[in-house]
């Protein structure tokens, strides 16, 4: 696939509807070329029509069921391979309603592939290319569950909370490099995952709920501003600051050859 600008390519998963087809416009409107992957081969060729009309950039269409190993594979050797890639936007994801305790295990999975094997193997591609090649950028997105847990259900918070995990361990192999890599972590926004899952974000206060696209220009801002994670909803970053330096200062005590004088 030819590039029309410098920025080169950005695949982009999840991209027929929501958070995944708002990163698509506001991505070919910065000049990016796109590889646009979802399972709705239909809905994926009308967003990618009206981009190129709309902002003259090259837009390929990748139908691919992340949960399979078939379709992870073509596009994690795609990712390995095109060298005009240089953003992943890794958005795919889905959730479920209810407790660990009362879930559909085979939902479970399903999700655990999506969510956590999916966004892994495409992670683990692009950091090899882009760290060879000493450029590129990787963009998770996660959710506010990953700071609380008790707020949603068990499994769904998880793998959030290995979404957010990843890509700030992700960040100090690759930094190095110069490859970026950014967590970005919602809160409820108003797209179809929740009629998926089966909840209703309509009974939610309106105060709780973000348009997808006041969501994805606040992650685009939180990207340009070099932010490892970004909160939109967060008003004040120092808060997030004071969080990662409690964290830092556990550092020198997480391991001892010997317990807490508590434990003894």
């Amino acid at each position: 696939m030819s590039t029309q600008s410098d920025k080169g390519t950005a695949l982009i998963t999840g991209a027929s509807s929501g958070i995944g087809a708002t990163y698509a416009e506001r991505l070919a409107r910065r000049g990016y070329d796109l590889l646009l992957v979802a399972r709705d081969r239909q809905r994926l060729e009308g967003i990618a029509e009206r981009l190129r009309q709309d902002h003259g950039v090259a837009v390929e269409v990748l139908r691919a069921d992340l949960t399979t190993k078939m379709d992870l594979s073509s596009v994690e050797q795609r990712l390995r391979g095109d060298a005009a890639i240089r953003l992943l936007v890794n958005n795919a994801g889905m959730a479920m309603e209810g407790t660990l305790a009362e879930a559909n295990l085979d939902k479970v999975d399903t999700m655990i592939r999506l969510n956590i094997v999916a966004l892994t193997h495409l992670s683990a591609a692009a950091a090899a290319r882009f760290g060879a090649a000493g450029q590129g950028a990787i963009i998770n997105i996660g959710s506010v569950v990953a700071l609380a847990p008790e707020m949603f259900n068990a499994a769904y918070s998880a793998t959030k909370a290995y979404v957010l995990s990843l890509s700030q361990s992700l960040q100090a192999e690759l930094g190095k490099l110069d490859v970026r890599v950014q967590a970005v972590l919602p809160g409820v926004t108003r797209t179809e995952i929740w009629e998926r899952s089966g909840m209703d974000a309509s009974a939610l206060p309106a105060e709780m709920v973000m348009e997808v696209g006041e969501l994805v220009d606040a992650a685009l801002a939180g990207f340009d501003q070099g932010e490892l994670v970004t909160i939109p909803s967060l008003p004040d970053a120092g808060d997030w600051a004071a969080a990662m330096d409690a964290r830092a200062k556990l550092g020198p005590n997480l391991s001892h050859n010997h317990p807490a004088a508590r434990y003894q």
